[in-house]
Order: structure tokens, then sequence, then C-alpha cells
């Protein structure tokens, strides 16, 4: 199994509100969730109108679609007009251990 992470650091200049740059920013995650089936979220300068950081997760047995995706991801967000790309990095990863264990939910302890 691989998983792989992308963060993808924008700027958004021009943009005045917080209501602009969170209308930009979900056009964005929902283009890229339906498009490529990944997980998509703004990690970082939530409060920042002109700036944000979008964090990517996808699982695959295959570590070369998986890096080819995330070009793609890249590629993607490239196409949106008004938007400028300031930085990006792609790690996939496949070092896990396998731990096995039982999960016990205990109501009554709060």
């Amino acid at each position: 199994m691989f998983v792989g992470i992308g963060k993808v650091e924008i700027l958004l200049p021009g943009l005045n509100s917080l209501k602009s740059k969170r209308r930009i920013i979900n056009s964005i995650k929902g283009k890229i969730r339906s498009k490529f089936n990944v997980g998509v979220s703004e990690i970082d300068f939530l409060d920042k109108w002109q700036r944000a950081l979008i964090g990517i997760v996808a699982v695959s047995n295959d570590s070369k679609f998986l890096q080819s995706s995330f070009t793609k991801i890249v590629n993607q967000i490239k196409e949106f007009r008004d938007i400028n790309i300031l930085d990006w990095s792609i790690k996939i990863n496949n070092d896990f251990e396998t731990e096995t264990g039982k999960f016990i939910y205990n109501e009554n302890s709060t």
C-alpha cells in the first residue's frame, strides 16, 4: 500500500475578503475531489485573504500512479484563473508496519 501526501501553497492576488477566498478554494477542492477521487483540505493560512495551503492525500497500490495523479492535480490547479502556485511538494510513503489490536469502547469512561 502506498500513501501519497501533497501540499500546494497558493497565492490569490487581488482578493480583499475571506469570503472571496473561500469561494475560490472551495471550487478548487471540489474539482480536485471529483476528478481525482482524493482527500483535499485547506490546512494553513486559514485567516489570510491571499494565501492558502491545500493538503491532498490518496491511497493506491501503485506508486507510479500516485506520482502521476499528483502531477495532474498540480497541473489542474495551475489552470485556475487568478491564482499562483508558490510551492508544492509530494511525498509517497510505503513503509507502514501492520499493527493489530483491539478497540474497546467504554461508554462510561469520560
